[in-house]
């Protein structure tokens, strides 16, 4: 079992080669190869590289298969006795990744 745990967009994702993840917006179109080179923790066969913080010579690849929305969230605000009341709602903008290949 081969898996990286990476860093993406301010956030630490544990990855595997051949499975897709979401994520925060990647500017970039479907189609486009991207990679990562904050690799925090890297486990091929029997071994395990701790990065501190991060393993320079380790490359994650991927690929953008889509830009995909996230699920609604209503934010809604009140002010006790004031009447007032305010309703907005979100959806966050993702990114898919397909991860390829993890090189060292």
């Amino acid at each position: 079992m081969v898996y990286a745990i990476i860093e993406a967009d301010g956030k630490q994702i544990w990855v595997e080669p051949g499975k897709y993840y979401d994520v925060n917006y990647i500017p970039g179109e479907p189609g486009d190869s991207i990679q990562f080179n904050k690799v925090l923790i890297l486990k091929q066969e029997n071994s395990i590289k701790l990065g501190k913080p991060c393993i320079k010579s380790a490359v994650i690849k991927g690929k953008i298969l889509k830009h995909i929305k996230g699920k609604k969230i209503t934010v809604f605000k009140t002010k006790s006795k004031k009447n007032c009341r305010r309703k907005q709602g979100h959806r966050q903008k993702l990114t898919r990744l397909l991860i390829e290949n993890i090189f060292q």
